[in-house]
């Protein structure tokens, strides 16, 4: 059974799909056991309070480099003996000793069909602004390995999401969470766990 240790940021609308699917029986192989914060303020940490799960809280405010701040997440993900890292609105770039330490095994969730609409500054609602601004018919959800370029790793699953005259990113994303991420990210995580997903050359390979 491998150790989750999921990274929340906010609301923590992601972490709730996954102990959703987690109580449901959608994750296989493994359990999450630990839920870090960037921010001592997050909703998320109420989510796992409520599931009797640990929490900890690595404030980005309180360092003042990056390099300070991922020396100390470091130590709290190795303390928890971490085998998969989920970012679940996550909204700290992590540096390249964590990606290293964590290679393929740190997995992400991004508001769009990468490599369209990602990459840095495309999170949250500037996403789905971009995506209403250039008209697309089709956005969706991407769940990817974290490496050292932003939303370029190894793509695992992706969902589409069909696009509505009249929609507000607001709209939008709430659409592309319900729809795509909440479905696609329980899955990836438990192909993970699962031991069915084989990553060469940048490229994720589901053995399912």
């Amino acid at each position: 059974m491998l150790n989750i240790v999921v990274l929340v940021s906010g609301a923590g609308t992601n972490l709730q799909a996954l102990l959703d699917a987690e109580e449901a029986g959608i994750i296989r192989g493994g359990r999450i056991i630990h839920v870090i914060s960037s921010n001592p303020e997050a909703y998320a940490l109420e989510r796992a309070n409520r599931h009797g799960l640990c929490s900890s809280v690595v404030n980005r405010k309180a360092f003042l480099t990056a390099d300070e701040f991922d020396s100390e997440l470091l130590k709290a993900l190795e303390s928890c003996e971490a085998d998969l890292v989920v970012l679940a609105g996550f909204m700290c770039i992590l540096g390249e000793r964590i990606i290293q330490r964590y290679a393929n095994r740190i997995i992400n969730v991004h508001p769009s069909l990468i490599p369209a609409f990602c990459g840095k500054g495309f999170y949250g609602l500037h996403v789905h602004q971009a995506v209403l601004s250039y008209g697309v018919k089709l956005t969706g959800a991407t769940v990817h390995f974290v490496n050292e370029i932003p939303d370029g790793g190894a793509i695992i699953l992706q969902k589409a999401v069909e696009v509505y005259k009249g929609d507000t990113p607001e709209t939008l994303q709430l659409r592309v969470m319900r729809q795509a991420e909440w479905k696609i990210l329980p899955r990836a995580v438990s192909l993970f766990c699962e031991g069915k997903i084989t990553v060469k050359d940048n490229l994720a390979v589901i053995n399912d």
